[in-house]
């Protein structure tokens, strides 16, 4: 067997054993599972995940989906818990504590004293009747048949089992709660989620002298002047109350050089694009960009409730913004 061979044998013998790690999981999403997500969903605190080692990786892990997916959650090191963390801990809040054994010292040193301030605690160990399993108030049993490592010593498929079954949690409390779209944007503004969902036309316009706008009866020659001043490729047009009345681009300018329009003795309101597309400032950025794009248009005016320009918005702004 060559080396290659080797090596894709190893690693595909490791999935196959962590899919039935992963399988096995499917016969205790039942009583105490359900349990466990009231529980939490009942919680008038915070959840606190706690685990040690590798365990401690993958409890970071879970405390960091449920946060962002609608459980207000966070990590406590069971080390450290020993030194003042936990302090961290309330008796509103329920401890998620994880251990592959349900022996681990640093985890079960903090249990009492979790018990004793009244915080609902959960175990999710690989061994039912461990003392952390038998302590806990619900019990979630991930426990796989063997390891992926060969020597059955590196945490893998345990690990594999306890992420997913955290995911399971995260996943049904989510649900459970009626999270949405908008409500993980609110956890994630700095991510292109967050952004697309989030980000107004109002965060992203330019607005007061930066607006390009002339009246109808001024000379197309003259909206030039004001269109390469503002470098939007646009200008307004306003009535005489400074209300929108149309829109002259760079597209209208070829339109009407094609057809001889003397562009020093015409005005701009004979040559305009009337009404012409515009946004409003507290819409979504990104609804603003759909429509730019189905338009093929790179600029929009940005128009209140009566019609008058507050602002403009054009294609640039919104790749800088992050939000296509």
């Amino acid at each position: 067997m060559t080396d290659a061979d080797q090596l894709q044998g190893a690693g595909l013998r490791t999935l196959d054993i962590e899919i039935r790690a992963l399988e096995g999981l499917r016969g205790r999403i039942g009583a105490d599972f359900v349990r466990a997500c009231h529980l939490m969903l009942d919680c008038p605190g915070r959840v606190v995940v706690t685990g040690m080692g590798k365990s401690g990786h993958i409890a970071n892990k879970i405390s960091a989906t449920l946060a962002s997916t609608g459980t207000p959650a966070f990590f406590v090191h069971p080390g450290e818990a020993s030194h003042g963390d936990l302090g961290m801990i309330t008796g509103q809040d329920v401890v998620l504590a994880l251990s592959n054994s349900g022996s681990t010292a640093e985890v079960l040193a903090i249990v009492p004293l979790i018990k004793r301030m009244n915080a609902r605690l959960i175990a999710m160990t690989g061994a039912p009747n461990s003392q952390l399993a038998r302590t806990a108030e619900v019990h979630l049993n991930v426990a796989v048949e063997e390891e992926a490592c060969p020597l059955g010593l590196a945490p893998t498929s345990s690990t594999t089992a306890a992420l997913a079954m955290g995911d399971a949690l995260a996943v049904a409390l989510l649900g459970a709660r009626g999270f949405t779209a908008e409500d993980f944007a609110f956890s994630h503004p700095g991510g292109r989620l967050g952004r697309r969902l989030l980000l107004t036309v109002a965060d992203v316009m330019h607005s007061g002298a930066g607006v390009p706008a002339v009246r109808a009866d001024c000379l197309v020659r003259d909206a030039l002047v004001e269109i390469g001043s503002k470098g939007f490729g646009l200008t307004a047009v306003l009535d005489g109350e400074g209300c929108l009345v149309g829109v002259f681009t760079d597209g209208d300018l070829r339109r009407s050089l094609d057809c001889g329009v003397d562009v020093r003795a015409t005005r701009i309101g004979d040559v305009m694009t009337r009404g012409g597309k515009t946004a409003v400032a507290g819409e979504l950025a990104v609804d603003a960009l759909q429509r730019m794009e189905a338009a093929h248009i790179m600029a929009l005016l940005v128009v209140d409730a009566d019609r008058r320009p507050v602002g403009v918005v054009h294609m640039h702004d919104l790749v800088r913004a992050g939000v296509t």
